[in-house]
C-alpha cells in the first residue's frame, strides 16, 4: 500500500483529507457539471412554457392550427433523443472515457438550441428537439459518471444532488426568463439563450475537467492517473485492489453488457422503472402544469406553479440528499419523496386556497425531480467502475421513457377534457395518474436490493488490501 504525500497520488484504504487546493479543483468540476445540467433542466421546461401561447397564436411557429396532443407528441421528441445519446452514452462511456463525452455533450446540446431557435415550422423544431436531447442524454449519462468518481466518499449522495440539482434549477432559470423576458424575445429568443454554453462554458469544461484518474487507471495509464490523483485527491487503487477489480470486471463485463448479467438483472430492471416514474412526473409535469392550471382559472399564475415545482426540487432534493447522506441512505429517503410527490399530487385535486396549492406543488417538486436528483446519484453509486457509466446512462435512457410518456399522456388528457363541462376535470385526471406513478416509484425504489454484487466486490477487494 502506498504512503500517502500531501503532493502525490491517493491510494485506497488510507482515510486522507484532501488539501484546499485539490478541493478547489473538485469544486471546479462541481460547478461545470452543475452549470451543464443547468441547461438540461433549462431545456426540460422551456418548452412548457411556450406551449400556451402556441396553442393560442400557432403561427409563431409557423402553423395555421396546432392541438394539445400535437405539442404533447412534439414534447417527447427531445426525450426520444435523450434516451438514444444516454444509451448510446452508455454503450462508449466505459470505453471512450467521461472527458471526451462531457466535451462533445456539451458542445452537440448548444448547437441543437441554437438549430431549434431558427425552426422555421413545428416539423424542423421536432428534429431539431431530437438532435439536442442526443447531447443532452449524453451529458446526464456521462456527470454522474464523473461526479462519483470525484465526489469525497462521505459526500456521494450531496455532491451527487448538488450536481443534478443543477436540472431544477434550470428549470427555475427557465421559468424567471420565461416570466420576464419571453414577451421581448419571444421563443426563439428563449432557445438562443440555450444555446450560449456554446460560448462560455464548453472552454471552460476543456480547460478544468480531467479524466477521471479512477478509469485512466483502468485503463493501463497509470502515469496519467497519479498526475490527476495528485491535483484532485481522487483516491486510486492499489495493485492488490486494482487486480481483483480487472479480475471482477472481466467476469462481468463492460459496460452494458455487464447490467443484464444475472446477478445484476433484478436491481437494473428495478433502478430502470423506478427512474421512468421519476421522470415521467418530471416530463408531464413540466411540459402541462401551466396548462392544467389555467383550467384551474389560475391563468396569472401558470408560471409561478411551475416556478414553484422546480424551486422546491432544487431546495427538498439538496435537503434530502443530506438526509440520505447523513442518516437515513438513499433508498428509504427515496421512497419517502416519491411518497410525499403521490400525497400532494393527489392533494391538487381539491379546490384548497392558492397557498395551500403552492405548498403541494413546492412539496411535489421535491418529491418528482427533486427525487429523481437522488436517483441519479443512488444509481451513480451503486455499480462497480466497470458498468457505472452504462449503469447510469440505462437509468436516464431508459428512464426517459417516462419522460417520453410523460408529456404524452398529459397532451392526451388535456387534449380529452378541454371541452368539459367542469374545466378543471383535465388537472384532476392528470394529477390521479401522476401521483399512481409516484406510488409505482416508490415500490421499485422498495425492491431494490441494497447493494449490487459487483459494488460488493470492489469494496471488498479494497478492503483486504488495506491488511
Amino acid at each position: 500500500m502506498s504512503t500517502l504525500s500531501p503532493t502525490g497520488p491517493v491510494r485506497t484504504g488510507v482515510a486522507a483529507e484532501r488539501t484546499p487546493q485539490q478541493m478547489r479543483r473538485v469544486y471546479a468540476i462541481l460547478a461545470i457539471a452543475f452549470s451543464a445540467l443547468l441547461f438540461d433542466g433549462y431545456d426540460i421546461v422551456i418548452f412548457g412554457t411556450i406551449v400556451s401561447g402556441w396553442l393560442k397564436n400557432p403561427g409563431q411557429i409557423g402553423e395555421a392550427s396546432v392541438t394539445a396532443t400535437q405539442l404533447g407528441t412534439v414534447g417527447s421528441y427531445a426525450l426520444v433523443g435523450v434516451m438514444v445519446g444516454a444509451l448510446t452514452a452508455g454503450a462508449i462511456g466505459d470505453y471512450l472515457g467521461r472527458r471526451k463525452l462531457v466535451l462533445i455533450s456539451i458542445a452537440w446540446f448548444s448547437i441543437g438550441m441554437a438549430i431549434t431557435a431558427l425552426s422555421p415550422n413545428l416539423t424542423f423544431f421536432s428534429i431539431a428537439r431530437l438532435v439536442t436531447g442526443l447531447g443532452l442524454g449524453a451529458l446526464l449519462a456521462v456527470l454522474g459518471a464523473l461526479v462519483a468518481e470525484f465526489a469525497p466518499v462521505d459526500k456521494k449522495n450531496q455532491f451527487n444532488a448538488i450536481v443534478y440539482s443543477g436540472i431544477p434549477a434550470g428549470g427555475v432559470l427557465a421559468s424567471i426568463i420565461a416570466l420576464a423576458l419571453l414577451p421581448l424575445i419571444g421563443w426563439r429568443g428563449l432557445f438562443w439563450i440555450g444555446a450560449s454554453p456554446l460560448i462560455f462554458l464548453l472552454p471552460l469544461a476543456f480547460a478544468f475537467i480531467p479524466e477521471s484518474p479512477k478509469w485512466l487507471e483502468s485503463k493501463g495509464r497509470v502515469a496519467e492517473a497519479e498526475k490527476v490523483s495528485e491535483l484532485t485527491g481522487v483516491p486510486l487503487d492499489n495493485v492488490m485492489a486494482q487486480l481483483k477489480v480487472e479480475e471482477s470486471a472481466a467476469k462481468q463485463k463492460v459496460g452494458f453488457a455487464g447490467l443484464f448479467s444475472g446477478k445484476y438483472a433484478l436491481p437494473t430492471i428495478l433502478l430502470g422503472f423506478m427512474s421512468f416514474s421519476g421522470l415521467l412526473l418530471t416530463y408531464g409535469l413540466n411540459t402541462w402544469l401551466p396548462k392544467i392550471m389555467e383550467g384551474y382559472g389560475k391563468t396569472g399564475l401558470s408560471l409561478v406553479f411551475l416556478l414553484l415545482l422546480n424551486s422546491g426540487a432544487v431546495i427538498g432534493g439538496i435537503v434530502a440528499a443530506w438526509l440520505a447522506d447523513r442518516y437515513f441512505g438513499p433508498q428509504k429517503t427515496i421512497v419517502a419523496t416519491f411518497v410525499l410527490a403521490a400525497i400532494t399530487l393527489f392533494g391538487m385535486t381539491f379546490q384548497f386556497p392558492d397557498i395551500v396549492l403552492f405548498t403541494f406543488i413546492f412539496l411535489a417538486g421535491i418529491g418528482t425531480l427533486g427525487t429523481q436528483v437522488l436517483i441519479y446519484g443512488k444509481v451513480s453509486n451503486y455499480y462497480a467502475t466497470n458498468v457505472r457509466t452504462a449503469g447510469v446512462a440505462w437509468c436516464a435512457g431508459f428512464g426517459r421513457l417516462g419522460g417520453i410518456f410523460g408529456p404524452v399522456i398529459g397532451g392526451a388528457i388535456v387534449g380529452a377534457f378541454t371541452t368539459a363541462v367542469d374545466p378543471s376535470a383535465a388537472g384532476q385526471i392528470a394529477f390521479y395518474v401522476f401521483a399512481g406513478v409516484g406510488l409505482f416509484g416508490a415500490l421499485m425504489c422498495a425492491l431494490v436490493p441494497q447493494k449490487s454484487s459487483a459494488a460488493r466486490e470492489e469494496a471488498a477487494a479494497k478492503q483486504e488490501a488495506t491488511v
